[in-house]
């Protein structure tokens, strides 16, 4: 079920539909603008899209970095599922 929110990005209002919770719409609305005030912060001369871009970008990178952590530990996982296995077979035949 979608429902509507009212989001304040850069200053803005907006009508966002989402199937989220309120509270959630309400941590990514703050989530997004905590990013913002910080590429804010570094860029000089007010250039509004020039924010938004660099935001995006921060943000894309953020998420990068957090798919391939979640990659690396999936296939550390499996390496130890897999050694488990070994261990198993192993003990299985020694007995």
């Amino acid at each position: 079920m979608s429902g509507s929110h009212c989001i304040r990005i850069l200053g803005r209002e907006l009508q966002v539909r989402s199937s989220a919770t309120p509270e959630t719409v309400q941590e990514i609305e703050a989530f997004v603008n905590d990013t913002v005030a910080r590429v804010e912060s570094r860029v000089r001369g007010g250039d509004r899209l020039g924010v938004a871009i660099l935001s995006l970008m921060t943000l894309a990178e953020e998420h990068l970095a957090v798919i391939k952590k979640q990659d690396r530990n999936k296939c550390n996982t499996e390496q130890v599922v897999e050694l488990i296995r070994t261990i198993d077979e192993v003990l299985s035949g020694a007995a």
